[in-house]
């Protein structure tokens, strides 16, 4: 198995569990077949096709075009990626920021909390 491979399978792992310590417990490496399937790298937050990169030198527009291209419907294609030493960011499109900050605003607005 190559580094690469390796450090991808391994962000993936630190990454769900990440996840979990903010109380997400389905998170988990998504099933991955030669990366061709379109699974998303890490699943279980619904809603969520999460594109994973561990690395140092990011194209983050081939990222997110990933990301799109492998979204299935209805799903907010986002990238989690982060640098050694790094925290982990989110990388995703103005729009679908928009449709999740409306939502937040909506659900803060249900709850009187806004």
């Amino acid at each position: 198995m190559t580094n690469s491979i390796q450090k991808g399978k391994d962000g993936e792992r630190e990454l769900s569990h990440k996840l979990q310590e903010y109380g997400f417990v389905e998170c988990r490496r998504g099933q991955q077949f030669c990366g061709s399937n379109g699974d998303a790298d890490v699943v279980g937050l619904p809603g969520i096709h999460i594109e994973c990169k561990r690395v140092e030198k990011l194209n983050i527009d081939t990222a997110l075009e990933q990301a799109i291209s492998d979204a299935r419907e209805g799903e907010i294609p986002a990238v989690f990626h982060r640098r050694n030493r790094k925290p982990w960011k989110v990388t995703l499109t103005l729009d679908d920021f928009i449709r999740l900050y409306k939502g937040e605003l909506k659900c803060q607005e249900e709850m009187g909390t806004k």
